[in-house]
């Protein structure tokens, strides 16, 4: 670990900001539980209050509709369930319907039986198939109950932003749910849970600046909800039980907030290092493939490929050199494997990718770092070819 280190793996997880630190120290020092009422706990309750205002204003939502979580695969799982409640009232959800692209935790299919879960196929740029989308729903049998729909709203591989206000429109034509993934998204593009269209979005703390353990399911409306997955007390107003972790929620709400300050002139740079980036990277290796460069993407977010480079093996002489990126998603383990995202593009699974994704701390030196580095890995790359 000697030398210079350049974090590009944002995406994976945000370094935390020192405003949550400062919010989750102060909430350790509070000795209440958030359920007491008496004096101590209604200091811990108002520091969960004043964190579920700060994370409602991310995304534009109203307070009481955002339900605090371990995290966002705790969310996922929580609203992607065929037991749904209107009131008292139950709602019949037969299928789900979740795109190609999805983060792990969602392509599990959450509490839907494998045999009620649909897939919803992209195009070969990486965007949403709309009509795929539209046909499937044509095709839903609402005798049996209602479809449920789930697109992320950019995708944490390639960054790619989905049209999901339009599919949006057509859930709500087809009499759906629509959930919405907003976890890459959050914090680095204006998110509006009202301009998308969605019935709920998936927020995660650690992808903000916020700790690690912390998520949230915030919803558009309070009538409709899913079944809890978690029960015991009357917690998160019977939505999630669980003694609340002050600490997390505290940081989580602390990042939100800085978030929302200065928000398009933060895109603005990162986008401007992450095409300088890419720019220097296919000047050195032309044959480069930068995947979704020609479609929409969230500022600092960019998945390539070089001929002959195996993701484990370049992720490896990357860190050698280092510099800190990813293969994909961070959700394996640690595991290295074939991305389901540039399969479901109709790319060959075996091909290596690398994901570089900065943050607002990246600086021009740590980006004259990375493409040094990818300059000798290439070099090498080079030589083994020519030795071969």
């Amino acid at each position: 670990m000697a030398g210079k280190r350049t974090y590009l793996d944002w995406n994976a997880t945000a370094p935390l900001l020192d405003e949550a630190r400062d919010a989750m120290l102060s909430a350790l020092a509070l000795p209440g539980n958030a359920s007491s009422v008496h004096v101590e706990g209604r200091a811990a309750r108002a520091v969960i209050d004043r964190a579920r205002d700060k994370v409602a204003a991310l995304v534009g939502a109203k307070p009481a509709n955002v339900v605090f979580t371990s995290g966002a695969t705790e969310a996922a799982n929580l609203v992607l369930t065929p037991d749904f409640r209107m009131g008292r009232s139950r709602l019949k959800v037969s299928k789900s319907y979740v795109s190609s692209i999805e983060h792990p935790a969602l392509r599990e299919g959450g509490r839907f039986a494998k045999e009620y879960a649909v897939e919803i196929p992209v195009t070969a740029a990486g965007v949403i198939d709309l009509e795929a989308v539209d046909t499937l729903l044509s095709g839903h049998d609402m005798a049996a109950g209602l479809p449920l729909v789930a697109v992320m709203l950019a995708n944490n591989e390639t960054g790619i932003v989905q049209p999901v206000a339009e599919v949006a429109a057509l859930v709500r034509k087809a009499g759906g749910i629509f959930v919405c993934d907003a976890v890459q998204a959050a914090g680095r593009v204006p998110v509006s849970i009202d301009a998308i269209g969605a019935d709920f979005l998936i927020l995660s703390a650690h992808k903000i600046g916020g700790p690690k353990g912390a998520g949230a399911l915030v919803s558009r409306g309070e009538a409709m909800m899913p079944a809890p997955l978690l029960r015991g007390g009357g917690h998160e107003k019977g939505h999630r039980a669980g003694t609340e972790n002050i600490a997390a929620i505290a940081g989580f709400g602390a990042a939100a907030e800085y978030q929302r300050q200065n928000l398009e002139a933060r895109a603005e740079s990162l986008q401007l290092k992450r095409d300088r980036l890419e720019s220097a990277m296919r000047r050195v290796c032309p044959e480069i493939i930068i995947h979704g460069a020609d479609s929409l993407r969230i500022p600092n977010t960019s998945f390539f490929s070089v001929p002959g480079l195996k993701s484990e093996t370049g992720q490896i002489a990357f860190d050698l050199e280092g510099v800190a990126l990813s293969a994909g998603s961070a959700c394996s383990s640690g595991k290295v494997g074939e991305s389901h995202v540039l399969a479901a593009m109709g790319f060959d699974p075996k091909l290596g990718a690398l994901r570089a994704s900065i943050g607002p701390e990246t600086t021009e030196d740590d980006i004259d770092h990375a493409i040094a580095a990818f300059e000798r890995l290439l070099a090498r790359l080079n030589r083994q070819g020519a030795a071969a």
